[in-house]
């Protein structure tokens, strides 16, 4: 059996919107949300919600992260999205109240099924709970959850989901020790 890329289709596939609007989303990100200075936080979330996206209150999007379709993407509240993060959201990609996606990290919904001669699309949403830590330079796998109050160390690679209040390191990454022991409190 061969791979056969003649025969790719995204027949099945909804990006969620026309390619006019796409279009209109990837030229608004390309300027005006790139290009915002640094403390200019409301303004790329006006951005984002005029686009779809649910924002919740005193989020904190650098303007050097990218979001392929915003109206899959959630994020709740006093969360942080750090310089250069990637949002591969052709799946819905939820990222919980309180949480941080630190710089470069990807969080991708996409992939390909690597037994189909035609190497068919398959999409699965991320969800990140809150609380969660995503430190610098992480991958993260379509369908993963990281639960509540976990931690994913500095150029990870997340294939499974991650329980909450557990901190997980390394490609693949893996259990490493508790984010808070039951005798410690932070509020």
């Amino acid at each position: 059996m061969k791979i056969n890329l003649a025969n790719y289709s995204q027949h099945n596939y909804s990006r969620g919107k026309n390619g006019l609007y796409i279009l209109l989303w990837w030229i608004i990100q390309g300027t005006l949300f790139k290009f915002s200075i640094h403390n200019m936080y409301s303004w790329r979330n006006f951005l984002l919600k005029i686009f779809g996206a649910n924002i919740g209150k005193s989020v904190k999007v650098r303007a050097t992260a990218k979001f392929t379709y915003p109206w899959k993407v959630s994020i709740g509240d006093y969360s942080w999205i750090g310089d250069n993060v990637q949002f591969y959201s052709l799946d819905e990609i939820t990222v919980g109240s309180h949480c941080v996606i630190s710089q470069e990290s990807y969080l991708c919904t996409g992939s390909h099924n690597i037994k189909d001669p035609n190497f068919g699309l398959i999409t699965k949403p991320i969800v990140v709970k809150n609380g969660a830590w995503v430190a610098s330079d992480v991958f993260i796998y379509p369908g993963v959850t990281i639960n509540e109050m976990a931690v994913v160390g500095a150029r990870s690679t997340v294939t499974k989901d991650i329980p909450a209040n557990e901190v997980h390191v390394g490609s693949p990454a893996k259990f490493v020790k508790n984010r808070f022991e039951e005798e410690e409190t932070y509020e």
